[in-house]
């Protein structure tokens, strides 16, 4: 039990070490070297945990996006839909807060498409944006949303809309409360999942 402990302590210093360089200077420009000179450990501890600079980073965007969806899914645990989706919008804007240098990896890996982990950045985000359909789902059965809403794309849409605010108001107007930004945020989205009185357009 304590090894694992410190193995994980371990992971995670790596990861930190290695999301910090990657977003400052890309992928390709990180060495094993660096990432091992950031972390404090020896360059043979990165090869213990990870076989390749590239498995590094795979399981790096394992662990970040199961943190954000982990994130996700407790702060919806046990609210009403309409109170789950405030909950989800304040939770993906806190997490992108909280961990900017992941946000920015996780933005510009989702547009790449020719990378040996596409393939997992697109599970993963599956997952992450399941855990938002789920409360949508469960709005729409309950009436609270708009019953023609298309889930998926809503969720989608959802979770694109939280990357790209976050985005906006942590590089332009970094000044700007959270507070503040949760409130327009959350205004947005609620004007557009409740049910249309007269079959109105809704996000999805």
């Amino acid at each position: 039990m304590r090894q694992s402990r410190r193995r994980d302590a371990t992971r995670d210093k790596l990861y930190a070490a290695a999301v910090d360089l990657i977003a400052e200077q890309g992928f390709a420009a990180t060495t094993v070297d660096a990432i091992a000179e950031r972390a404090g450990v020896a360059k043979g501890t990165v090869y213990y945990n990870f076989p390749s600079k590239t498995a590094l980073f795979e399981e790096l965007l394992r662990h970040g996006i199961g943190r954000l969806t982990d994130r996700l899914r407790a702060a919806a645990d046990g609210l009403a839909p309409a109170e789950a989706v405030a909950a989800l919008v304040a939770a993906q804007l806190g997490f992108m807060r909280d961990d900017r240098a992941f946000a920015q990896l996780l933005l510009s890996e989702m547009w790449r498409t020719n990378r040996e982990w596409h393939q997992t950045v697109t599970l993963l985000r599956s997952e992450a944006i399941g855990a938002i359909a789920e409360v949508l789902s469960a709005g729409v059965a309950a009436g609270e949303f708009d019953p023609g809403l298309d889930v998926q794309l809503a969720a989608s849409a959802l979770f694109g809309v939280g990357l790209v605010v976050a985005v906006d108001w942590l590089v332009f107007q970094p000044d700007r409360p959270i507070e503040d930004v949760l409130a327009g945020l959350r205004s947005i989205v609620a004007s557009r999942l409740r049910p249309a009185p007269s079959g109105g357009d809704t996000v999805g």
